[in-house]
């Protein structure tokens, strides 16, 4: 079994792959604390919320459920299908947390859209236990949306803020992610998959109904299709070799 290094010298090498979700992250969390802050809600709920519930896109549909529009029922509904999507993204994962140990609930918890596709493209530095990593880098990328999300709240509260389509923010930055991925990762195939069951997902679905669609269509495809990925990437490694 692989030496752990210690807690220091794992968050040094993880931080600078979280540096994108990072400059994302606080922003993004900065937006969500303004809409606390807007709710009428302390600037305490808004690290409360980051700590607890970490879910995206979820915690800015909780602001509407903490103003008490929703019953119970309603509210557990929304909830199940706004996050059904991470139950696709725990499937792909079984192999890389099976030996986390007791880090392995909070990886489980921590596993955001955006440190999924960090955990996805990232290689795990040499000399760095791989469980150790993961965990660094989800640790990493919840301390930036609980800072951005206090700085916001208590920005909002002494300096007031017009709050209007500030929730496109979290759109943004998966746009950002996205682009740098397909930057950085040496095939295009999977992307593509991805853009056209979205968009033919959304074609026949709806916006409403599209997401969970699209990524059962992605995993089927694009399960189908790993071996012709696997042989490409071999050919381009041996190219990069030569």
């Amino acid at each position: 079994m692989q030496e752990d290094p210690g807690i220091k010298a794992t968050v040094k090498a993880a931080f600078p792959v979280t540096i994108p979700v990072m400059l994302g992250y606080i922003f993004v969390g900065i937006a969500f604390g303004l809409l606390i802050d807007h709710s009428g809600l302390n600037f305490l709920w808004a690290g409360l919320i980051s700590l607890t519930v970490y879910a995206g896109s979820m915690q800015f549909v909780l602001i509407n459920f903490l103003a008490g529009a929703f019953s119970l029922a309603e509210i557990a509904i929304i909830t199940l299908l706004v996050n059904m999507r991470h139950m696709v993204y725990g499937l792909t994962f079984i192999e890389k947390f099976q030996n986390m140990g007791r880090l392995k609930p909070y990886a489980i918890f921590a596993l955001t859209d955006e440190t999924y596709a960090l955990l996805c493209a990232s290689k795990v530095p040499s000399g760095i236990p791989a469980h150790s990593f993961y965990f660094a880098v989800a640790m990493l990328n919840q301390s930036y949306w609980i800072i951005g999300s206090v700085i916001g709240a208590l920005f909002g509260a002494l300096i007031p803020f017009n709050t209007t389509g500030i929730e496109f923010t979290m759109t943004a930055l998966f746009a950002v992610i996205c682009t740098e991925q397909w930057l950085t990762f040496p095939l295009k195939g999977p992307a593509l998959i991805g853009a056209a069951c979205a968009f033919a997902s959304l074609l026949i679905f709806g916006a409403a109904n599209m997401l969970l669609p699209a990524m059962i269509a992605i995993i089927l495809i694009s399960t189908v299709a790993r071996p012709v990925f696997e042989k490409a990437l071999i050919g381009k490694a041996a190219e990069r070799c030569k």
